[in-house]
């Protein structure tokens, strides 16, 4: 039981069997965790159906109503913890992060050594495609506003691709994340960057979805911007020693 990949869901009916068969598909295993918050497109019973072609690597944690993404990470990690994998991995079930990239944050931890390995849109330029200029800039400014307030030399501290080896969900204390948007991305990877964990950024190329809806907000967005600020202030008062 080494590798698991989290996708958190909420109606994605249109992109649920392709993501999970691209996942089972590849060179490396990986076993699927589904965190689904009851999707009224039928998501998670597709994933059951699913079940029975790939009983032993699909797996399915069904959760009442939408509660944010960073809840839902942090239920998969603690699933995952409980089940003994070594390696753990967000990403998103609408394809704009490739799945063949899984291998790449793979071997950025197992074989290179780094205790975090993430998917970076932005560590080689910017590598996004389909997005509107505006949202572009939107995040690329977010990650020097991040920089610049944490002193994390991470270039795409809000992206959601990555790996998280099993040290670091076990020493970071899970209970006290506080934001579950964008701000839970920067959050966790604050806390492993002030454990001093090493910190690796793989260059991938992000294409926004083709199917379904986004589940980005402006509510979101704010979260992101002055949840940096409290989790500066809150640095300052924690041990960070390991």
């Amino acid at each position: 039981m080494k590798n698991l990949v989290i996708i958190p869901t909420y109606n994605e009916i249109e992109n649920i069997e392709a993501i999970i068969k691209a996942v089972f598909n590849l060179p490396v295993w990986f076993d699927v965790l589904i965190v689904d918050d009851g999707s009224p497109d039928g998501t998670a019973q597709k994933v059951k159906e699913l079940q029975h072609q790939f009983p032993s690597q699909l797996h399915l944690e069904e959760r009442k109503g939408k509660q944010g993404l960073g809840t839902a990470y942090i239920h998969g990690f603690k699933w995952a913890l409980a089940k003994g994998f070594q390696y753990i991995y967000e990403m998103d079930a609408d394809f704009s992060h490739n799945p063949a990239d899984l291998v790449k944050l793979y071997k950025a931890c197992s074989e290179e050594g780094n205790d975090v390995a993430i998917g970076s849109r932005y560590i080689n330029g910017v590598n996004v495609v389909n997005w509107p200029i505006g949202r572009v800039l939107m995040s690329y400014g977010a990650g020097i506003y991040v920089r610049f307030l944490t002193g994390m030399p991470i270039m795409d501290p809000t992206g959601g691709f990555i790996c998280y080896s099993r040290e670091v969900l076990e020493t970071i204390p899970l209970d006290q994340i506080r934001f579950v948007g964008y701000a839970f991305q920067i959050e966790m990877k604050f806390n492993a960057y002030l454990f001093k964990f090493k910190i690796k950024e793989v260059p991938i190329i992000f294409t926004d979805r083709t199917l379904g809806q986004s589940k980005m907000s402006t509510k979101i967005f704010q979260e992101a911007v002055f949840g940096v600020v409290m989790m500066k202030i809150w640095s300052l008062f924690k041990n960070f020693k390991r």
